[in-house]
């Protein structure tokens, strides 16, 4: 396989690590997303090979067996998301490095995986009560299915010592940049 760089994002939810990555990714084009597998089904707005790479639980569980993710994980019960080694290495072979958007357990699976080549960073918010705030203003929520974000949420920051970097996300503009600094000094 070939030897890349990665630069791994983990947040509880409402933390804004997508919208920092996808910032990211405009900024500095030698970063490539990686498209994690899932056996989710796709939401109506979502692509196959463009948000996921879309499986059954079949075609995952083969693929765990013959070895081709470099992590994986039952996120929710009967729900799995991996990383495929092939995407991986789609991105190192065309000479950019990788950037993951996923969840912590996966971050800090990966970050023992890829060790010195990678750098994985946390991103928070200032509280519990901030990421509550964040998720009431999405309006995606359930009382109910916010309660369990929350409570996910709690449990995910007992990782963060896991993480070579923890970005608190007061200002969004303020932790782009931020997170731009601590990547670019990374890369090179």
């Amino acid at each position: 396989m070939s030897q890349g760089k990665a630069v791994i994002f983990c947040a509880p939810s409402g933390a804004g690590k997508t919208t920092i990555v996808r910032e990211l990714v405009k900024r500095l084009p030698e970063l490539k997303f990686s498209i994690s597998a899932t056996t989710r089904p796709p939401r109506p707005e979502e692509e196959n090979g463009k948000d996921y790479f879309f499986l059954s639980k079949e075609e995952f569980e083969k693929k765990e067996a013959d070895g081709e993710l470099f992590e994986w994980q039952e996120v929710y019960k009967g729900t799995y998301y991996g990383t495929l080694k092939s995407e991986v290495e789609r991105i190192w072979m065309a000479g950019n490095q990788v950037i993951f958007d996923i969840d912590v357990v996966g971050g800090s699976n990966l970050k023992k995986r890829l060790g010195d080549q990678s750098l994985a960073i946390f991103v928070n918010a200032e509280s519990v009560d901030v990421l509550r705030e964040r998720l009431t203003k999405r309006n995606t929520e359930t009382p109910e299915s916010l309660e369990k974000r929350i409570n996910k949420a709690v449990e995910e920051m007992a990782f963060e010592p896991k993480f070579d970097y923890t970005l608190i996300n007061r200002d969004l503009q303020e932790a782009i940049s931020e997170a731009e600094r601590v990547v670019k000094a990374f890369l090179k």
